[in-house]
């Protein structure tokens, strides 16, 4: 059975809106496109190069996949770890909308989202990767089948924009695995679900 992992960039309040340009995602009138990129030091590019390393396969929403269709394929060095993969692993688009995926090797799931991701999971080995994909994300949260959560805190406040933790998300406990920082101040949490949240109170006893 495959891993899934999710490897998302996040705002200090949770916005993982269009990290990567100003035009990349302005649904809502949103304005802070490419947050993320004064933050990409030599210690986030080690990360995301050591992710990508171990992916053997990705599941792409629809907008994360039609920007990542039209960048990497034009980087053809063979030895780049994050073009080198995402052109030769598979890659399975989750879309209601795309009539075609002309990506090389990449194939359309265009039934229920959560039955085709499990059956996914079923029969692939190795590490199967989300990146981005907010919304495909959200809704596989909802069903848990994300494996492992990578969340790269950007140290950045926007007051708006779409967010991983929307409100109606279901309560999760997370374990946390393993924790860095780079030296432009992103805090990399590495988590795995824990199950449901237990719940306490410090009210004194009467």
């Amino acid at each position: 059975m495959a891993l899934l992992t999710l490897t998302e960039f996040l705002t200090l309040d949770g916005v993982v809106q269009g990290p990567g340009a100003p035009d990349e995602d302005r649904d809502g009138g949103f304005e802070h496109g490419g947050w993320l990129v004064p933050y990409a030091d030599e210690d986030l590019g080690r990360f995301v190069d050591e992710v990508f390393g171990a992916a053997t396969g990705f599941l792409l929403g629809r907008r994360t996949y039609q920007i990542f269709a039209a960048h990497w394929p034009r980087v053809t060095d063979e030895d780049d770890p994050v073009a080198s993969r995402l052109n030769t692993l598979p890659k399975y688009v989750a879309s209601r909308t795309l009539e075609k995926a002309e990506w090389h090797n990449s194939t359309l799931l265009k039934g229920d989202v959560a039955e085709e991701v499990a059956a996914l999971k079923d029969r692939l080995d190795g590490e199967v990767q989300i990146h981005g994909s907010g919304n495909l994300a959200r809704s596989l949260m909802t069903h848990g089948l994300i494996d492992v959560y990578r969340l790269l805190v950007h140290p950045v406040v926007l007051g708006g924009g779409k967010r991983l933790f929307a409100d109606g998300t279901v309560p999760t406990a997370l374990e946390l695995t393993d924790s860095r920082t780079t030296g432009a101040g992103v805090a990399i949490h590495t988590y795995r679900p824990a199950g449901r949240p237990r719940y306490g109170t410090f009210a004194l006893e009467e």
